[in-house]
């Protein structure tokens, strides 16, 4: 569905905070049915996390000082495609603290060489994610035209569910019709 019709249906624009959830027709296997946070999208391009990609991998095993701060589930999301070996920290922040850059609506990033027991006192909720979703500019733009993505409401209780697994069709379904009733969209309509 090409964002022109979606807009007619409410869409937002990208934009820090907001959610992209990849639609159906998107095959790519490192983004089909994701549900990404948006942490930018300006004229630099477009930075964000996916939420729906819990690894197996718990935190304490590649940041064991770490493993008691976050939020569960306590392992590793992936993140993204881009730099996957590459940690990234979110949290939801109570302030502005050594170790920690506001990014959007209370949540910002966290740096994990940073004083942990100051970023502890400072965050309500920690996530950590191997990699993360790039955009260059104007990229993301063609592939919504395209039907790719569509942008919708998020918030830091989305980027901190403890059901990430669900998410994709639990975020759809919370949308207007039409787009609630593709969260019953079967992963392979063939098989239908």
């Amino acid at each position: 569905m090409p964002s022109s019709n979606w807009a007619a249906f409410g869409g937002l624009t990208p934009a820090g905070g907001r959610l992209l959830v990849a639609t159906p027709l998107l095959g790519d296997p490192h983004f089909s049915r994701t549900v990404i946070y948006l942490l930018e999208h300006d004229g630099g391009g477009t930075v964000g996390v996916i939420l729906n990609r819990p690894s197996h991998t718990p935190v304490g095993q590649v940041l064991p000082e770490w493993h008691d701060a976050v939020s569960g589930p306590a392992v590793v999301f992936g993140g993204g495609p881009v730099q996957p070996d590459g940690a990234l920290c979110l949290g939801q922040l109570e302030g502005d603290g050594p170790g920690v850059r506001p990014v959007v609506d209370g949540v910002g990033t966290v740096d994990l060489d940073g004083d942990l027991t100051v970023i502890a006192g400072l965050a309500r909720r920690l996530r950590v994610f191997a990699g993360h979703a790039g955009w260059s500019p104007g990229q993301l733009d063609d592939e919504m035209a395209e039907g790719a993505w569509w942008a919708v409401s998020g918030s830091p209780d989305d980027l901190f569910s403890t059901d990430p697994r669900g998410m994709w069709a639990r975020v759809l379904r919370r949308q207007p019709p039409p787009l609630n009733l593709l969260s019953t969209y079967p992963p392979d309509p063939l098989l239908n």
